[in-house]
């Protein structure tokens, strides 16, 4: 029988880096936030000059897809000043894929569809409380695949109080989520 590895150590080391960051200063990153949105629009830019490149054979558009791509690139490097391994990637597809999710929320809600649009925006966020959970360095690529879920695990400063998830028990990205909450606000000046 395989022997699965606690998740509680991996929840507690999270929880310490959160609150190390609240005692250190309240975090102000509506700049960044702002420049992640923008990323996510560069993103979607470069695969519509794809897209258009395709249909109809013109060269131009891999010039322009190449010039929103070094655009993309350095905008990247202001949030995601150290990484190791494929966080430099992951990040980049948390954010296209968060985008996406947004995209497709906005269209069933215009049609009406306000469940189907809650559930894309709901996966939306998660990305994205992932991406920053990445970027500000509270959670690791060794540690998405581990930390799953903890009953014991709180943030003082997160409430406790919305209903659990499955099982009586919130996940790390909707732990994360309520970081990004508190942590990105973007009416800050």
């Amino acid at each position: 029988m395989k022997k699965t590895k606690s998740v509680q150590p991996d929840i507690n080391k999270f929880m310490s880096k959160v609150k190390a960051m609240e005692k250190g200063h309240e975090l102000d990153l509506s700049s960044d936030e702002d420049l992640s949105m923008a990323i996510m629009n560069l993103i979607s830019m470069e695969e519509h000059f794809f897209f258009t490149y395709n249909k109809t054979g013109d060269a131009k558009y891999l010039d322009l897809l190449n010039e929103i791509r070094e655009m993309r690139k350095t905008a990247l490097k202001r949030i995601i000043k150290d990484y190791e391994g494929e966080v430099w990637c992951i990040s980049k597809h948390l954010l296209a894929a968060s985008m996406r999710f947004m995209e497709v929320g906005t269209k069933a809600l215009t049609k009406g569809d306000k469940k189907g649009s809650e559930e894309m925006f709901q996966n939306s966020y998660k990305l994205y409380s992932l991406f920053w959970g990445l970027n500000l360095n509270l959670v690791g690529t060794k540690e998405i695949g581990s930390v799953k879920q903890s009953k014991s695990a709180k943030i003082s400063f997160i409430s406790e109080d919305k209903k659990p998830k499955e099982n009586g028990v919130a996940s790390i990205l909707d732990k994360l989520g309520e970081v990004v909450k508190k942590a990105v606000d973007c009416c800050k000046e």
